[in-house]
This record gives structure tokens, sequence and C-alpha cells, in this order.
């Protein structure tokens, strides 16, 4: 990554800045056909896309992706050739770095794990680099106070100038959104409650003693977001939309703090109008990821119900999902509650898309292989295809077909990620 890249991302904030409905999509995901489908429509659009890796998915230790920082940023080179997007528009983003994937344990090493992770994260040419110290360690609260976030992020902070190839490159974001254990709580209104104006102050203040504490004052200015809670969340079965009369206040809080924006988090699943509203309220980036994975997870199952009822094969995805996720329940068992049919739907339908964890796993991606081969290179005629598919999706499959070919399901299944990407991009018309 080259400080040309980040300076996309620089221009992007100061438009917002000034008032104009612009922000980013960041793609939050590492799964290989979600990612392709989204550099295709970032190439189809000319504009930038984000895209970023959690602490959790990718470490120095693989993650549950199993890839490391490096072979994170190799995965997506080779989806970003195929695509044919222009590597310049490509952004790099750790999310969450922190100490959040080592706190069952005590903090001195969850910190040094967290120290290790940053560094090879700008080694590996990450630029934009969110961090995230709220969670407490073994023995410390769930949510640790102000003052050791900011310290230990301001830490963290220090590790990446030092390892970065380029340390100008780099762009930080602080602050968190991250609910209380059980998730974010509604008001009596069923809303989520927005960050406060004077929650905001505290934040940055606190972080700007920090950095200057520790000698790194002058990359305050490499500050580039905040992650507030505007009001947006969703549950397994449900979605808090963010209310129509949220917003005051927001813009006001930063008059003071020139260069930065708000970051939202959880913003899957929203009304088209609430990313224009999020980017006049001051969010220049828009983080989505499991509303992507289910827009895959809702093509491919779409496909194989397609499969039946044209005879091309015998397979049963859905069936072949249940089984991976009886044997290994661990992603999703204390995630999902109620009975037993309550849990089944929500391990193939819930929108946390907790599904999304078992799409590595071997049996699954034989299953899948095999549903895409089965369909490969066989007549999928309009009226075959609108009993499972919107028009707007078989409309927009036809527009992939010079990527994809005959293989037409997986052209499908592209586009109906990228519908759902597409209100991000389409700020103007919201």
């Amino acid at each position: 990554m080259t400080n040309a890249v980040s300076s996309a991302l620089r221009r992007i904030i100061a438009e917002n800045r000034k008032g104009r409905p612009t922000a980013l999509p960041s793609v939050c995901s590492a799964h290989r056909d979600v990612l392709l489908a989204c550099a295709l429509r970032a190439a189809h659009t000319a504009r930038p896309i984000l895209i970023e890796a959690t602490s959790n998915q990718v470490n120095q230790f693989g993650g549950y992706t199993g890839m490391t920082p490096d072979a994170f940023v190799a995965f997506v080179a080779r989806i970003v050739e195929e695509s044919g997007l222009d590597a310049g528009q490509v952004i790099l983003g750790g999310d969450h770095l922190g100490p959040q994937a080592w706190r069952g344990g005590p903090a001195e090493e969850a910190m040094a794990n967290a120290h290790r992770m940053v560094a090879d994260y700008v080694r590996a040419g990450f630029t934009k680099i969110h961090l995230d110290c709220s969670e407490g360690c073994a023995g410390e609260p769930a949510q640790v106070d102000d003052g050791t976030a900011a310290d230990r992020a301001a830490r963290l902070a220090v590790t990446c100038l030092d390892a970065a190839p380029d340390p100008d490159a780099l762009l930080f974001v602080v602050g968190t959104e991250v609910p209380p254990p059980g998730g974010a709580r509604a008001d009596e209104d069923g809303d989520i409650p927005a960050t406060t104006a004077e929650a905001i102050e505290t934040t940055l203040r606190t972080h700007r003693e920090a950095f200057s504490r520790h000698g790194i004052g002058a990359a305050w200015a490499q500050v580039a977001g905040l992650v507030v809670q505007p009001g947006v969340e969703f549950t397994p079965m449900h979605v808090h939309h963010l209310p129509a009369d949220r917003g005051a206040g927001f813009k006001q809080a930063l008059i003071d703090w020139p260069g930065l924006c708000y970051e939202a988090h959880s913003t899957d699943y929203q009304r088209p109008p609430a990313y224009r509203q999020l980017a006049q309220m001051g969010f220049a980036i828009h983080k989505v990821g499991p509303a992507l994975t289910f827009a895959w997870r809702e093509a491919v199952y779409a496909l194989d119900a397609l499969r039946r009822l044209a005879g091309y094969g015998a397979g049963d995805l859905p069936a072949a999902m249940e089984t991976i996720m009886l044997a290994q329940p661990d992603h999703w068992q204390s995630h999902y509650h109620g009975d037993d049919a309550a849990r089944r739907v929500m391990r193939h339908f819930g929108l946390a898309d907790r599904i999304r964890y078992y799409w590595p796993h071997p049996d699954a991606v034989a299953a899948v292989n095999t549903l895409f081969a089965d369909l490969h290179g066989k007549d999928l005629p309009h009226p075959l295809l609108s009993q499972v598919f919107a028009p707007r999706t078989i409309a927009r499959a036809e527009d992939l077909r010079s990527h994809f070919g005959a293989d037409r399901a997986r052209a499908l299944a592209a586009a109906h990620v990228q519908i759902t990407l597409d209100p991000y991009y389409d700020l103007q018309a919201a």
C-alpha cells in the first residue's frame, strides 16, 4: 500500500466533512466469492474499495481463517487480479486490532500478542488500522476504562509506526462500538441509543493525550476515524434500523476535530436511505460483512433448490451444512437460543450469519463445488431462474457473464452479493 491509497480515503473523509453525502463501504469478509463479487463491483464503478480483516479472522497464529496478515494480503491480491480491479483502488484495513483474541489470558500476554499482530499487519501492507483495546482481559472488567483503552491503543500505534515500511501512509481509527455483554441494549422505544457527544469528546481527548504521552503526538494527525454507535445493530432475527430523526449533534461533536470522520459498524441490513443519512451524520466509513455472506448463502441455497427443481443433481447443500454445524457447534451454540426448531432456523438463516464460519470446512467446500459443477454449462432459462431469483439479480448476472462465462450459477451468486452492496455505493440516489 502507498501514501496514494491512504490519500484516497483522506479525500473521501474530507468530502464528507464538507457536508457531502460521501462514504466508503468497508467490506469485512474473508470469503473468496464475496470478495470477488465486491472487487468486480468496485472495478465497474471505478471507486475505491476498503477490505478489512479482523483480529480474530487474521493474526500471526492464523485466526479462524488460517491466514496470517501476509497470507491475507496475497489472498486479496489474487482476487483483485482476477477481477481486473486496479490494485491502486484497494485499501487494506485491520479491524478491532488489540488484545481481544487473547483476552482470556493475562493482559500482559494478550497485549504482547497484539503488538506482534499489529506489526505483522502493517508490514504486510495494511494501512488503515483500527486500534481497539476496549475489552478487558483476565481479571479485568468486560470493558476497561477510557484511560486504559487509550493507553494501550497508543502503545500499539507506536509499534505500528515503528514497523511500517511507510509510517506516513498509516491512518488510524480509534474507539469502539462493542456492546456490553449480551449485546447492545435497546431503549424503551426499541432503538439502540447513540453515542453521546460527551462520550465522543472524552474518547478523542483521552486518546490524543495518550498519543502525546507516548511520544507520538505528531501522529495524532494520522488518526482519521472514530468508531461510535449511531443506533444501528442486528440480532439473529431482528434489525435495529437507524431512526429517521437520528443525527442531531453528531457532526457538531466533531467541529473541533479536523480531519476526523466517524466509522459505523454493524450497518448490515439497513434500509438503503440509512446509508445516505449516516454519511450526512459524518460517518464516512460504513462497515459491512455478515450481510454479504448472508446474501451469498441465500444465493447458493436458491441455486440448490433450482438444481433439484430442474433435476440437475441430487445434492442437498442445506443438509450438508446442517451436518457440519451440528458436529462442530462452537461457532453458533453460545449465540443462538431457543428450542431445536428455532436454533435450526438461526443456524441457516440468522442475520448474524454464523454459518459463514463453516464455509471453509472441507465438506462444505466439496458440497458447494458439487453444486456449481452440477449447474455449470446447464441451460438456466429465465422461467426457471425466476422461481428462486428476483429480476434484479437475474439482470445483474447477465452483466457479469463477461467474467463468469458459462458458469452462470457463480454469476448469479456474485450478482446477489453485489445487489446487497449497491446501497453503500448509491448514496446520491438514496
